[in-house]
């Protein structure tokens, strides 16, 4: 099986590069990293990634929420929040993009990995069922 392709959104330098070792170590491949939501929007456009890693809080005028609805709606692509905010307010907002899930920074090597894991699976089973309904028309 291919090794899926992960953008990761976040816009501490230092915290993107840790992340993108850690996937890399987990054998994904990192096409990227984006600090604001419109370089995310624009870079999941151009790596074709498989799944979107995004912070919430990012660089700019676009927070992470806004970015995940632009790239799931234009794109079809899963998003997997990975932010230090646990709030109400930001979880509902959060919901509203109907995200592939929301992981708590920190975070521990293996919840990264079980949460992408099934996410992927997750879409490629959606994907699947989507092509398959549409055949039988």
């Amino acid at each position: 099986m291919k090794k899926a392709k992960i953008l990761v959104v976040e816009d501490q330098n230092i915290v993107a590069l840790n992340i993108r070792n850690k996937l890399k170590n987990l054998g994904y491949t990192v096409p990227g990293t984006a600090s604001t939501g419109e370089e995310a929007i624009r870079k999941a456009e151009l790596t074709n990634a498989d799944l979107v890693l995004m912070d919430i809080m990012l660089k700019g005028d676009m927070d992470g929420i806004e970015a995940a609805r632009e790239i799931k709606t234009r794109l079809n692509i899963p998003v997997l929040y990975l932010t230090a905010y646990t709030d109400d307010e930001t979880l509902e907002r959060a919901k509203m993009t109907e995200p592939a899930g929301y992981i708590s920074k920190p975070f521990k090597e293996e919840d990264l990995h079980s949460n992408i894991e099934m996410a992927l699976h997750k879409h490629r089973a959606e994907k699947k069922e989507t092509e398959s309904s549409g055949k039988d028309e």
